[in-house]
């Protein structure tokens, strides 16, 4: 027989063709193996964006800018070195340095100007033998009456005309180691302005060497 045969009549019906099987769904979820490894994918990828964004090269790190100045100062005398501190200074702070004599002293002065307003000041850096010497001096001069190192004014070394006392003006100190930087600061004519002169002597404290 060479195939399936078809008759009329003696009530066969013809051979049905065959209908391919639908596929089987796909489990739903995927099994835990797979719910893992997508959950993974996700966390890989979250993270690869957010080290993008934090590591872009397209930013620039931040830098550091050095404050404003206020003032400008120019140098008027010196600055004149000593070895003898005690010769340069007097009442207490003499005595002081006559038991605890200094390694080095630096004395200048400066002018600078605040609008119409001219000042004259004077940075004193002394150099100690300690830190604990500094210390010692630092809270001497603070004191009101104890004396302090001479100004290039007060000794006669400086001469300008019509030059203020620097002793009646504005005071400022600061102990750095085995270093002392002593300012003083003052208006000339006469002219008064408590709060700009201190921070005129705040920004002398800058002028002394190293810092």
């Amino acid at each position: 027989m060479v195939g399936a045969q078809f008759f009329p009549g003696r009530g066969d019906t013809a051979p049905l063709p065959r209908v391919p099987a639908e596929p089987a769904p796909p489990k739903r979820g995927g099994g835990p193996v797979l719910k893992g490894l997508g959950l993974l994918a996700v966390a890989v990828v979250a993270g690869l964006v957010w080290w993008l964004v934090r590591h872009d090269t397209g930013d620039t790190p931040p830098v550091a800018q050095a404050p404003v100045k206020e003032f400008q100062f120019t140098v008027t005398d010196g600055p004149v070195a000593a070895s003898d501190c005690a010769a340069n200074s007097y009442s207490r702070v003499k005595e002081f340095f006559g038991e605890h004599p200094c390694r080095g002293l630096s004395r200048a002065l400066y002018t600078t100007t605040s609008g119409p307003a001219r000042a004259l000041v004077s940075v004193v850096v002394v150099s100690t033998a300690s830190a604990q010497d500094a210390q010692a001096l630092k809270k001497l001069v603070d004191t009101d009456g104890t004396g302090n190192v001479n100004d290039l004014v007060r000794d006669g070394t400086a001469k300008i005309q019509d030059a203020p006392k620097l002793a009646d003006g504005d005071y400022l100190s600061r102990a750095d180691g085995n270093s002392v930087t002593i300012v003083l600061s003052a208006f000339f004519a006469g002219h008064t302005d408590d709060a700009t002169l201190q921070r005129i002597s705040k920004e002398a404290l800058e002028l002394a060497p190293g810092a």
